[in-house]
């Protein structure tokens, strides 16, 4: 049987409210957390991307106007992650870059809502109403939301990857298997160069109202994850360019971290059964050294599945980071972005700086990151993501 070939990130586009770009993010990941918004959606908390420059990387501006915020995101974090491989507009690589995406329902149009909810009770005929007002005031790329898929065809249209194609939904656990899929293609030899990520705009009335009415959310003002009783939503665009090992250096690419190995699992939220599927998914890891490694954690926020996660990491003895306390939680960026981070403080030798008074400090050199993502509600995964000499 063939050896198992390796996957290298070569590339790392990421906006968020820290900033854009791995320098933001690292320098913000070791200040203390920026001031969350605690009024804008009262009473719960969302942490907003910075403003970009998007003609920087869509520079049509018909482009930019046919899409809505979170397709505006991903394909900014796309090109900046394009940018950062040495990618950018090299036709001969884009046109085959297997392109994997992570993706929502998209967003929903919500002054069709507030339209249809103003009228439907004055309407002699609700049904015929709703229907009426449908078809007339949305447009073709929406139902309801817009089309999952659309942000990869962004993403093709203005940057041209033209390569194969794939759109997950599922929330967190999408973003995981999004990384999951690239990896094991490259190792089987059925790819050699992929761009894979996600995107996330928090910012919007919706998901607040659909997030709270499963009781999902926290209230009042922006706390650390692990004292959180709820989650805090952020808005994250985060896309990684990954590439076989080989295929990497035959074009002199730079990688910043290898991902060793990705598993996942889909467990009924049980009692116990987050510390179960960790316990499994942790066996799948390989070998730590646990002077050298450390856990960056995808944590939500959400009770149990955080309470069981922490309890779980204390015992592995590794020290554990939280990206979330500054970030906010993004669902299908999530894993995506913490993959970014891991490879970025890998690169620099050494993990940032605790998010809260009970993450322990590390001052010995870093050379492995386990990446966790529980999902606030279902769905499991980990990484390993380990420095490159």
């Amino acid at each position: 049987m063939p050896e198992a070939r390796e996957s290298l990130i070569t590339g790392i586009g990421l906006v968020s409210c820290l900033g854009e770009g791995l320098d933001a993010h690292w320098q913000g990941l070791n200040a203390a957390p920026p001031a969350a918004d605690a009024t804008a959606f009262a009473p719960y908390i969302v942490h907003r991307v910075v403003p970009l420059e998007l003609d920087k990387q869509i520079p049509k501006k018909g482009d930019q106007r046919q899409m809505e915020p979170w397709q505006r995101i991903g394909t900014y974090a796309a090109g900046l992650a394009l940018d950062s491989a040495g990618l950018k507009g090299k036709a001969e690589f884009l046109a085959r870059m297997d392109m994997i995406v992570a993706a929502g329902g998209g967003e929903r149009d919500a002054q069709v809502d507030l339209n249809v909810a103003a009228g439907v009770d004055k309407a002699a005929k609700a049904e015929a109403f709703v229907n009426e007002r449908l078809m007339s005031d949305l447009r073709p790329t929406l139902f309801l939301a817009q089309l999952s898929n659309l942000l990869a065809g962004n993403i093709s249209i203005v940057h041209g990857v033209t390569g194969s194609s794939r759109t997950f939904m599922g929330e967190e656990s999408s973003g995981v298997e999004a990384v999951r899929v690239a990896q094991a293609r490259i190792a089987a030899g059925q790819s050699t160069l992929a761009l894979v990520g996600a995107a996330y705009n928090a910012e919007r009335w919706e998901v607040m109202l659909h997030f709270a009415l499963g009781r999902r959310l926290a209230r009042g003002e922006s706390k650390p994850v692990w004292q959180r009783e709820g989650m805090e939503l952020g808005t994250i665009g985060a896309f990684l360019v990954i590439e076989e090992k080989e295929h990497a250096l035959s074009r002199g690419a730079k990688p910043f971290a290898r991902i060793t190995t990705v598993a996942s699992d889909h467990v009924k939220r049980t009692p116990g059964a987050v510390t179960a599927a960790l316990e499994k998914l942790w066996g799948k890891l390989g070998k730590l050294d646990p002077a050298q490694a450390a856990v960056i954690s995808g944590a939500s926020g959400v009770a149990p599945a955080t309470t069981e996660e922490r309890a779980f990491l204390d015992q592995t003895g590794l020290v554990v980071r939280a990206t979330g306390t500054h970030l906010g939680h993004g669902l299908e960026p999530q894993f995506p972005a913490n993959i970014a981070l891991a490879a970025t403080a890998l690169g620099h030798g050494k993990l940032f700086a605790p998010e809260e008074p009970s993450e322990r400090p590390m001052d010995g050199a870093l050379r492995q990151v386990v990446v966790t993502s529980i999902g606030h509600w279902r769905g499991e995964g980990l990484a390993l993501v380990e420095a490159v000499d």
